[in-house]
C-alpha cells in the first residue's frame, strides 16, 4: 500500500498501540487548518522532534505552502539533504567519519549502508522515494545565516526602518516594537535593561518612537548622533540633561559606536534585506523553505535577530488579509530562554503577540523545546495542538501536564495522559489536539531529509550559492577617474548617491529625473498619484535618452547632498554641463512617461478580485491562491461533514447490529445448554429405573423441542452475522466514495499556472508633473 496524497493534509505517522509496542496499519493524517491555532512540541533529546518536524515542514512543502524556520542548534537544515536518487553518492558527502570509522567501514560502504536505510525506510512507511523530488519541485530551500557568509547572509538595516502608516496606527502594536527593539540593542551592549526604570531604555526607545512617527527611517549612526543630542528637550517633566546628563549620553554614544564600528559587527550590515515575504516567497513567487541558522551567533547575538525578526514578521502579518486556511509556517526548533514563565527577555512579548493574533491571518505558530520547565505555558495555551514525546523527568512532566491543563481549560484526564507520558519511547509521540476528543499516540514517520544531525558553517557553506548581483548592472564606468570634481555650474543641481553597502568611492555622472503621475479609471475605481524616479545617461552618438533609463523608486531616501570623502570623479558628458539642455531632458521626460509609463492592475474573472494599487503580480497570485485555498477547504470541509452523517448512522447501526448478535449467540448457547441439561436429566431419569411414564414422554418431548430450538437460534446468529457483515461493507464502501469525492475535489493550481488579466491605466498628459531634472553622481 501507498500512502495517498491529500491536499491540506500532512502524513506524519502512524498510530501506535501501547499495549502491544507495535505501529498499527492506521495512517495519521494532520489537517493543515488546524495548525493555524498553532502547535507545541516538547521533548527530550532524542526523542525524535527533529524528525517530526521535519517531516511536518516536509509536508507542508509537499503543498506549496511556505516555511521560515529560526534554527538555534543547526539540526533542520538537515531538510535540504533531499537525495531523490536515494543513491550513495548523494548520501557520501554528508555522512559523519567518524561513525564510518567507529563501525570499521570505508567511507564508501558506510555511505551505501546509510543509502540502503534510508530507502527501505521510506519503503517501510509506504512512501514513494518520488515523494522527494516532489518536493524538491514544490518549494526552494535555502538557509541564511546572520552575521556570517557561510550561508546568505541578512541585512539588519530594514528592520529599523520607520513602520508603515498603518502599523503606526496601532498604538499597543508600535509601544511593542519600540520597546522590544530597545531591549535587544541594550542587550547586545550586555545591558539589561528595566524599561521602565533605565535610562538608556527609556532615552533610545523615546528617540526609536519619535522618529518612526515620523516616518522617518533609522540607523546606528543617526542614533548615536541623536543620544548625543537627542531631538527634544524634555523626557517626562524634565529636562533632558537633568535626565540623562550629556556626560553619560556621551558614554552610552561610545558604547553603541564601539558595536558599530566592531569589525564582526559590519556582517550585520550586508546580505539580503529581513524581508519576510522574501523568506516566504522567490521573486516567481514561488514558496520557500528558509532555514535561519543562529547557531553560531552569541546568546545576546542570538536574542537581538530573533526579537528583530518577530517584530519584522509581525509587521509582515498585519499587512495580510484574513484568512482561515494556512498560509504560511514559522518554526522555532528551541524556545527555551525566548519565552520563559518569569522573566520577559525582548523576544517574549511580541512572540505573545503571534500566538494571539497569527491566526486570523493563517500563519501558522509551531514551537520547540528539549527544555520543557521553564516555559510560560499560559502563554503557550493559546496553542491547539500538542505534540509530546519522550521526557527525561518527572517535573518534565509535570510541568507539561500543567501546560496541557491551561491549554484544554482543565477539560483533560489527567490520569490517562500520565499514563500515555509513561514508558514512551524514540519517535513515538502523543497528539494532543483541540479538534480531537481524545489523545492519539503515534509513530513518526520516515522523514524524506536525511537527518544527519547539526550542520557547521562549513556545510552549510557547501549547500549555499551566494549570487551577488551589482546595484546597477548597466550602468558602465569609463576609464577615466580624476581625484578633482570636475566643474558644474552652480545654477544646476546635483545630488550624491550614499549607499553604505557600496564600498566603491568613484563617482559616475548621471542624470536623475523625478516625476509624479495620475492615474485615473472610474470602472476599475482607480484614482490615485504615483511618484517616479528615473536614472539614465549619456549614451555616445545618441546623447541623453530616457529610454535607458532605470526606475529606482526609493532613490531620494539613498542621496545627499555631500560626496563621500576621498572620491574620485568620471568626466562628464559636455551635455550634462549645459544648463539650457535640461529644459528639452524635462520634455524629453514627459513625452517619455506619457508613451511608455503606465499603471498595472491585475484581476482574477474566476473570484471577480482585483488587484490593489500596492499589490505586486506575485503577491496578488498569492492572494488568489488563498482564496482558492480557502474555498477548497471549505468543499473539503462539506463533503466530510455530509459524509459524516452519513459514517456515524451506520456506525450506530453497526452498534446495534453487534448488540443483536451477541444477544443471539447468547440466546444460542443458553437453548444449547438448556436442551442438554434436560436430554441429560431424562437420560439420568431413565438410567435409575424411573418408570416409561407419560411424565417421561412429555420430558423428552420437550428436549426434542429445545434441540429444535437451538437449529431456530443459530439461524438468527448466521442471519445477525450477515447482517453485520453487510453493514461493515456498506461502511467500507461509503469511505471509499469519499475518498473518491476527495480526489475529484480539483487539485489546487500552482501560482504560475494562475491565469490572470493586466489592466494597463494610462495617465493623461496634462495630469504628468516633472518636478525636477538633475545631475546625480552615482556611485
Amino acid at each position: 500500500m501507498t500512502i495517498m496524497e491529500k491536499q491540506g493534509s500532512f502524513y506524519l505517522g502512524k498510530l501506535f498501540n501501547p499495549q502491544t509496542g507495535k505501529v498499527k496499519d492506521d495512517p495519521l493524517f494532520y489537517s493543515s487548518k488546524d495548525l493555524t491555532t498553532h502547535a507545541v512540541c516538547v521533548g527530550m533529546t532524542g526523542s525524535g522532534k527533529t524528525g517530526l518536524g521535519i517531516s511536518l515542514l516536509e509536508e507542508a512543502g509537499l503543498d506549496h505552502i511556505p516555511s521560515i524556520i529560526i534554527d538555534p542548534k543547526g539540526d533542520m537544515g538537515n531538510i535540504l539533504l533531499t537525495f531523490p536518487h536515494l543513491s550513495a553518492e548523494e548520501f557520501k558527502p554528508w555522512i559523519d567519519r567518524g561513525e564510518a570509522e567507529r563501525k570499521g567501514q570505508s567511507l564508501d560502504t558506510y555511505a551505501e549502508e546509510v543509502a540502503k536505510t534510508w530507502r527501505e525506510g521510506l519503503e517501510a512507511w509506504q512512501e514513494k522515494p518520488e515523494r522527494i523530488q516532489e518536493l524538491r519541485n514544490a518549494v526552494t530551500m535555502e538557509i541564511y545565516t546572520p552575521a556570517s557568509r557561510a550561508g546568505i547572509p541578512i541585512s539588519i538595516l530594514s528592520s529599523f526602518e520607520a513602520p508603515t502608516k498603518e502599523f503606526a496606527l496601532d498604538v499597543d502594536a508600535m509601544r511593542e516594537r519600540v520597546l522590544s527593539t530597545t531591549s535587544s540593542l541594550l542587550g547586545l551592549l550586555g545591558i539589561d535593561a528595566n524599561p521602565i526604570k533605565s535610562r538608556e531604555h527609556i532615552l533610545l526607545s523615546t528617540i526609536i518612537s519619535q522618529t518612526w512617527k515620523e516616518g522617518k527611517d533609522l540607523d546606528l549612526a543617526s542614533l548615536i548622533q541623536q543620544v548625543q543630542t537627542p531631538p527634544f528637550e524634555k523626557i517626562g517633566v524634565l529636562d533632558i540633561d537633568t535626565f540623562f546628563p550629556p556626560k553619560d549620553r556621551k558614554n552610552l554614544s561610545i558604547n553603541l559606536n564601539n558595536l558599530l564600528a566592531a569589525p564582526g559587527f559590519q556582517a550585520w550590515m550586508d546580505g539580503a534585506p529581513l524581508n519576510i515575504q522574501q523568506l516566504l516567497y522567490t521573486s516567481d513567487q514561488r514558496p520557500k523553505i528558509s532555514v535561519i541558522s543562529i547557531a553560531h551567533l552569541s546568546d545576546p547575538e542570538r536574542m537581538f535577530f530573533v526579537t528583530l525578526f518577530l517584530n519584522q514578521l509581525i509587521a509582515w502579518m498585519r499587512k495580510q488579509t484574513g484568512t482561515s486556511s494556512l498560509r504560511a509556517i514559522f518554526y522555532m526548533d528551541e524556545i527555551f530562554g525566548y519565552f520563559p514563565s518569569t522573566a520577559a527577555p525582548p523576544s517574549k512579548m511580541p512572540m505573545i503577540t503571534l500566538l494571539k493574533q497569527a491566526r486570523a491571518f493563517g500563519l501558522g505558530i509551531v514551537l520547540c523545546t528539549q527544555n520543557p520547565v521553564d516555559l510560560d505555558y499560559k502563554g503557550l495555551s493559546n496553542c491547539g495542538t500538542w505534540f509530546i514525546g519522550r521526557l527525561q523527568t518527572a517535573r518534565d512532566k509535570m510541568r507539561v501536564m500543567e501546560g496541557l491543563i491551561a491549554a484544554s481549560n482543565g477539560e483533560i484526564d489527567s490520569k490517562a495522559m500520565d499514563k500515555l507520558m509513561s514508558g514512551m519511547s524514540n519517535r513515538v509521540f502523543i497528539l494532543r489536539s483541540i479538534y480531537q476528543k481524545e489523545p492519539l499516540l503515534f509513530q513518526t514517520r520516515w522523514a524524506l531529509s536525511y537527518l544527519r544531525g547539526p550542520l557547521t558553517l562549513s556545510q552549510i557553506e557547501i549547500l549555499t550559492k551566494n549570487d551577488q548581483k551589482d546595484f546597477n548592472t548597466h550602468l558602465k564606468k569609463s576609464e577615466k577617474s580624476q581625484n578633482v570634481k570636475p566643474t558644474i555650474p552652480s545654477t544646476l543641481n546635483q545630488y550624491y548617491l550614499f549607499n553604505s553597502q557600496n564600498t566603491s568611492t568613484d563617482y559616475l555622472p548621471f542624470v536623475v529625473g523625478f516625476s509624479k503621475l495620475h492615474f485615473i479609471d472610474k470602472k476599475y475605481n482607480v484614482d490615485a498619484w504615483q511618484n517616479s524616479c528615473l536614472v539614465t545617461g549619456v549614451v555616445p552618438g545618441s546623447g541623453l535618452s530616457w529610454d535607458e533609463s532605470e526606475s529606482h523608486p526609493d532613490l531620494r531616501k539613498q542621496l545627499s547632498q555631500s560626496p563621500v570623502e576621498n572620491a574620485t570623479y568620471q568626466d562628464v558628458p559636455a551635455e550634462l554641463l549645459q544648463e539650457k539642455k535640461y529644459p528639452s531632458f524635462k520634455q524629453d521626460l514627459l513625452t517619455y512617461l506619457y508613451q511608455n509609463i503606465t499603471l498595472t492592475i491585475f484581476e482574477f474573472k474566476g473570484l471577480k478580485l482585483l488587484s490593489t494599487l500596492q499589490e505586486s503580480e506575485q503577491d496578488f497570485r498569492q492572494r488568489i491562491l488563498e482564496n482558492l485555498k480557502v474555498q477548497h477547504d471549505d468543499q473539503l470541509k462539506k463533503l466530510r461533514e455530509s459524509y459524516d452523517k452519513k459514517i456515524a448512522f451506520l456506525n450506530e447501526k453497526i452498534r446495534r447490529a453487534e448488540e443483536k448478535k451477541s444477544t443471539q449467540q447468547q440466546q444460542s448457547l443458553y437453548q444449547k445448554f438448556e436442551a442438554f441439561l434436560s436430554i441429560f436429566t431424562t437420560i439420568l431419569g431413565a438410567f435409575f429405573g424411573k418408570k416409561f411414564s407419560k411424565t417421561t414422554i412429555t420430558q423428552t418431548g420437550t428436549s426434542f423441542k429445545r434441540i429444535g430450538r437451538i437449529g431456530k437460534e443459530n439461524q438468527d446468529v448466521t442471519i445477525a452475522e450477515e447482517n453485520l457483515q453487510t453493514l461493515q461493507q456498506q461502511l467500507e464502501q461509503t469511505h471509499a466514495e469519499l475518498n473518491d469525492e476527495i480526489t475529484k475535489i480539483s487539485v489546487l493550481p500552482s501560482v504560475d499556472t494562475l491565469q490572470i488579466d493586466e489592466v494597463l491605466i494610462r495617465p493623461r498628459k496634462t495630469d504628468i508633473v516633472i518636478e525636477e531634472v538633475a545631475l546625480v553622481w552615482w556611485l
